[in-house]
């Protein structure tokens, strides 16, 4: 039962920081849309930050299950690579939480600074990760991992995103051939 509760208020708190924000939601709203006593929050968490934190880690272990469904082990590190990062710029662009939070960062929300770059970094780590076992399988020649995963990451993100606020969007199979040309080939073996 207390785990039936305990989940009910993580879905209202999600619900409340996608819809408003993490400055407006307030505890009295999340134990509204959970239908459960304000008290009843706070035995399982000790204030908003603490909730914020569950629902932000949920969401990062929900981005990287997403990239993991599209990797295929018979294909090689530039494939999966690829269809990994555009998974995850996809789910970016597709979390309700994501583009509140993207939205939010604008106002200069430190909490939500701090939150974007902490999603950031577990993107850098996951990316990091899966380069370094490239390397130990001699799929693409040592590098600087950390690097490495973040101009991939940066330049995902330049193609995905940034590229559109000028242009028309680029299609996955044109991002793709464009990161083999000008990154993934330096790391052949």
């Amino acid at each position: 039962m207390a785990v039936d509760r305990k989940q009910s208020v993580v879905d209202a708190a999600s619900k409340s920081f996608s819809l408003f924000g993490y400055k407006a939601t307030t505890m009295d709203q999340v134990a509204k849309l959970a239908n459960v006593g304000k008290g009843t929050i706070y035995t399982f968490f000790k204030n908003k930050e603490e909730l914020f934190d569950e629902i932000v880690s949920r969401m990062i272990r929900e981005m990287i299950d997403e990239a993991e469904k599209v990797i295929v082990p018979d294909r090689s590190f530039f494939e999966n690579a690829q269809s990994a990062m555009y998974r995850i710029l996809e789910f970016r662009s597709e979390h309700q939480l994501m583009l509140k939070l993207v939205q939010e960062n604008e106002m200069g929300t430190s909490t939500v600074k701090e939150v974007l770059v902490r999603v950031e970094r577990e993107i850098l780590t996951y990316i990091k990760t899966k380069i370094e076992n490239a390397i130990s399988k001699n799929e693409i020649q040592p590098c600087d991992s950390e690097i490495t995963a973040f101009l991939l990451l940066k330049m995902y993100i330049a193609l995905v995103h940034d590229w559109e606020k000028y242009h028309e969007p680029l299609s996955e199979k044109k991002i793709a051939e464009l990161i083999e040309l000008y990154f993934l080939r330096g790391l052949s073996n």
